[in-house]
């Protein structure tokens, strides 16, 4: 629906006369309050969740989980090895098999990132998902019962399924999330996918405590933990509807896309939202989904596709995870007792878990924009600031605090913004078949960049050491930079809106503001005369728009 039909939609529907409160939405701040509280209705709030749980909760806690099992996951390395060959393992083989260990896991989830479309075609959004949680339940079980078996390759194929799990994940959620939320609150519910990949984060970090399941008799069920979120949605999500857009736009089912809305809304007149999809399903009705390819080459969409890959290519290699390499060894240089070091560790994750539930209660207040740019802007400011106490830190015993305070800023400011966004705008940019395609594209990216950033870091901090942090200034200020000029604002806007803010610097017009300009002309054609009522409508949509 554009602005024209937004326009005559508010001249019908208000028919109040002189004198009269308005009928519509309450104006003001505690209106907009009230209204945004509507939205939250419990099954939404229940997808959101459930889905998250067994989706970008086990992304996060598989980004952790391998850190404190490190030693006792090689000594089991060695030990079969020595089973096998009846000699030790040479420490360059180690290395290379703890390497493909770690670094399989984005592998796998490049490979779930382009199994999303042809999947998501056939089962939809919510039957993705389910589907989904076979990947995560096998490669639990492999990798529980690795040790058991003496088999490690186990482990290292379990690594790769479960990547391929966070590669179906980390697109289906996301798009499951945007089309099943009010325009409202999208970026606030889409913003649950960064709060649950930060939880599992930290997730991953309590468990493997040796108080818990750090020890080396225990380290294969940290492992074996995943089938339980898995399990939680399994039993949940089938209780829930399908994404009423995924209904209307490709099954063409009105009465089930009414029935979704109605359940995910919370009330029985979804009249409006209703008619808000068929203007768009009508656009689209011709349309198939779009390939790659094709999205690649449509001129209508460049900047958006431009902007997405920047915004992945921003989210891996602005480097977060250079800071968990260094975390241990600031915290030593602190005067952290070295086996309190991972109960310290522990609050980083408990920032980055604040910081994300920060983002979403403010998104729809502060918009994507500011919450992108300040997080880029601040982490330069700190990756800077850190690079001058690393280099100083031995000449005053204060400074490695100051250290400290840097990384945890870093985290933080991650987590407010660049640590969820990109998954937002991705759904925002694209109508409903280019998503699929859009989602693909995003995400090859993010499993890329994740591969470099894993295979580049130890070469750039052996030769940089400490100032390895001004590359990734370097790369944080940039982004900031582009989306500055670059970046419209999405909140609370639908896709036409979004369409016509890029409109202008792709120099080229979508096809539904085509199809819109082209029936307003057969529309205006067939009106010979000008009657009272379409001389108000027409000052009605030139005053609005």
């Amino acid at each position: 629906m554009d602005a024209r039909e937004l326009a005559l939609a508010s001249l019908i529907h208000d028919t109040s006369g002189p004198g009269e409160p308005p009928v519509g939405p309450p104006v003001g701040r505690r209106g907009w309050r009230r209204r945004r509280t509507k939205n939250w209705s419990c099954s939404l709030i229940v997808a959101a969740l459930v889905g998250a749980f067994g989706s970008s909760f086990l992304y996060g806690y598989n980004l952790s989980v391998v850190n404190a099992p490190t030693p006792y996951i090689k000594a089991f390395y060695n030990e079969t090895w020595y089973r096998r060959h009846g000699q030790p393992i040479d420490p360059d083989t180690l290395t290379l098999l703890w390497s493909v260990t770690v670094s399989i896991f984005a592998i796998g989830g490049l490979v779930g990132t382009l199994m999303v479309k042809m999947i998501g075609k056939f089962l939809g959004r919510k039957y993705t998902l389910l589907v989904n949680n076979g990947f995560a339940i096998s490669a639990a079980l492999l990798m529980a019962c690795s040790l058991q078996a003496g088999t490690f390759e186990m482990l290292i194929v379990g690594r790769f399924i479960m990547g391929v799990d966070g590669g179906i994940a980390l697109s289906a959620l996301p798009m499951y999330l945007n089309e099943i939320s009010p325009k409202e609150i999208r970026g606030s519910l889409g913003q649950v996918t960064a709060i649950f990949i930060c939880i599992g984060v930290f997730s991953g970090q309590l468990l493997g405590l040796p108080e818990l399941l750090g020890k080396e008799s225990t380290w294969p069920y940290l492992f074996g933990v995943i089938i339980v979120p898995a399990l939680v949605q399994l039993a949940s999500l089938p209780f829930l509807p399908e994404s009423p857009r995924y209904l209307l736009f490709e099954k063409h089912d009105e009465a089930g896309a009414t029935k979704a809305f109605q359940t995910f809304l919370g009330k029985a007149d979804v009249s409006q939202e209703l008619e808000e999809a068929l203007a768009e399903s009508r656009v689209q009705r011709n349309l198939r989904l779009v390939s790659v390819f094709e999205l690649l080459r449509a001129p209508f969409v460049r900047w958006q596709v431009i902007t997405v890959v920047i915004t992945m290519a921003s989210y891996q290699l602005c480097g977060l995870n250079a800071i968990w390499f260094y975390t241990n060894s600031i915290f030593g240089k602190a005067g952290v007792p070295q086996d309190k070091i991972p109960y310290i560790t522990l609050s980083t994750g408990g920032i980055e878990t604040l910081a994300a539930i920060f983002s979403g209660l403010v998104i729809e207040r502060l918009g994507r924009r500011p919450l992108l740019i300040g997080g880029f802007g601040l982490m330069a400011l700190f990756f800077g600031t850190l690079t001058v106490t690393l280099t100083l830190q031995d000449q005053a015993p204060w400074i490695p605090y100051l250290s400290i305070v840097c990384i945890l800023a870093i985290i933080a400011s991650f987590c407010s913004g660049p640590g969820g966004i990109p998954f937002i705008l991705t759904g925002e940019f694209f109508q409903q078949s280019e998503r699929p395609a859009a989602f693909i594209i995003a995400g090859t990216v993010n499993w890329l960049s994740n591969f470099v950033v894993g295979l580049l870091f130890p070469f750039i901090q052996k030769s940089l050491e400490s100032y390895c942090f001004l590359v990734f200034a370097t790369i944080c200020i940039a982004g900031a930079i582009y989306f500055y000029f670059v970046l419209p604002e999405t909140k609370n806007r639908t896709h036409a809106e979004i369409s016509q803010a890029f409109a202008k610097r792709n120099k080229a017009h979508p096809p539904e503001v085509k199809a819109d300009s082209a029936m307003a002309e057969e529309k205006a054609n067939s009106q010979p005369e000008t009657d009272p009522s379409s001389t108000l409508d027409s000052y009605g949509q030139n005053r609005i728009v």
